[in-house]
């Protein structure tokens, strides 16, 4: 069976990025292969890593850039590389719905909170400075509004009365790193269904 290509976006360290690839060179993660890696900042440190990785890479500077024009660039770099899935991993930019309409359902995003609560910038320290006592992160679709598409799992991390925010967020992205292979795997399986806003795994919406 042909694997799933995926193409990542990022624009920075890219630690989700390498969680993702790890989990598929030990096996972790099956059924899908990176087709190429994509940075909107020129010194995007993921764009080192996954160089030396041997993975394709792109850089499409975003800065100075009306969105529209810039999407298309994305969009048009992702299609010539037959990419099936796209997967946000910091990727500092909201997509426009030209961009979320050309791979509709296809587009993926970890956000660092436990959504609906906390969107936006900062999921960690928002949750942090509103004194939650449970936090986490989520992967999700995408749509046309922010941190808004069809949730595919969450994991929930305590907050400790010894924390701070900078001791949380690095606590969540161990779990982010946990989570968005599992993520993955989901929805490249395609053993689900969406039934509203929810989805559900085929095995138990029977």
């Amino acid at each position: 069976m042909k694997p799933v290509r995926l193409g990542v976006l990022l624009s920075g360290r890219g630690s989700n990025f390498l969680a993702i690839a790890e989990s598929i060179r030990t096996g972790k993660l099956t059924g899908a292969e990176i087709a190429v890696v994509i940075a909107n900042v020129a010194d995007a440190g993921g764009i080192e890593s996954a160089q030396k990785l041997g993975l394709p890479t792109i850089v499409l500077v975003s800065k100075g850039r009306k969105r529209a024009e810039h999407d298309a660039e994305v969009i048009a770099a992702l299609k010539q590389h037959d990419v099936d899935l796209v997967i946000l991993a910091g990727y500092m930019r909201l997509l426009s719905p030209e961009f979320v309409a050309a791979f509709p359902n296809k587009i993926l995003n970890i956000h660092p909170a436990l959504l609906p609560a906390f969107p936006g910038l900062d999921g960690q320290t928002q949750a942090f400075e509103y004194g939650a006592k449970i936090a986490g992160c989520t992967v999700h679709f995408v749509d046309e509004h922010l941190d808004h598409g069809t949730i595919i799992l969450q994991r929930a991390v305590p907050v400790l009365d010894t924390d701070d925010a900078h001791t949380l967020a690095e606590r969540i992205l161990v779990e982010e790193h946990l989570a968005y292979s599992e993520a993955i795997g989901r929805v490249v399986s395609g053993e689900y269904t969406t039934v509203g806003r929810r989805y559900v795994r085929r095995d138990a919406a029977k």
